[in-house]
């Protein structure tokens, strides 16, 4: 089977030398990637520029994406590819930037539009505007194919965590979502319909149970 895989994070662009982007080391989606294509399936992984892993990724074809934007326009491109899954482990910045301000001496707001936005002027204020959410257009590009969220949370608990994977997937028509991080605790929880949550205390068992349910589920 094809599978699309994601993985790192995107940034958003402050000015042309400062970013905004999240903490993701492209680990997961890169390991991924290369066990799906070890199990025989052709394999195309989107990483993100600002990926810190340091496997060299055995992915058949390898994309790199920067911006929100940009692994927007790439995974739409691949909607006609003919992909039966999509495993959407990236760390999709949830804002960009919008109108930057520099407070004046009188406590006045001017705005500011430069290339490089100066260090040496007091306080900058930015406006952080929402990112549009790729998961939500999915289903729109692939619509045949099994689909695959991520859900990281770090605040309330395993049950909260739980409840915003089942969340996301209807949302979304997703097939499945993966929720991790301190909220959920040790390992992963593998939501799938009808809200049913399996925890898998190592990646590999959820590679593994990942695997088996393009398997079992396709289209």
């Amino acid at each position: 089977m094809k599978c699309i895989v994601t993985a790192g994070p995107t940034f958003e662009e402050l000015d042309e030398v400062r970013r905004l982007t999240n903490f993701s080391t492209g680990t997961l989606g890169t390991e991924l990637a290369d066990f799906l294509m070890e199990r025989g399936h052709e394999v195309e992984l989107l990483r993100g520029q600002g990926a810190t892993c340091r496997l060299e990724p055995r992915a058949q074809r390898v994309q790199v994406f920067t911006t929100t934007s940009d692994l927007r326009r790439r995974l739409k491109a691949l909607g006609d590819s003919g992909a039966g899954a999509v495993f959407h482990a990236a760390a999709v910045s949830d804002w960009t930037f919008g109108k930057i301000w520099e407070r004046a001496a009188d406590g006045g707001l001017r705005e500011i539009r430069s290339s490089k936005i100066p260090s040496r002027g007091g306080n900058i204020l930015a406006e952080l505007t929402p990112t549009p959410k790729i998961i939500s257009e999915l289903r729109a590009w692939f619509p045949t194919a099994f689909l695959a969220g991520w859900k990281y949370e770090l605040e309330s608990g395993r049950v909260q965590a739980v409840a915003c994977a089942r969340r996301q997937m209807e949302e979304n028509r997703t097939d499945a979502c993966v929720v991790n991080g301190r909220a959920y605790g040790e390992g992963f929880g593998l939501v799938t319909p009808p809200g049913l949550c399996r925890h898998m205390a190592e990646r590999k068992l959820l590679f593994d149970a990942l695997e088996k349910l393009i398997s079992t589920t396709q289209r």
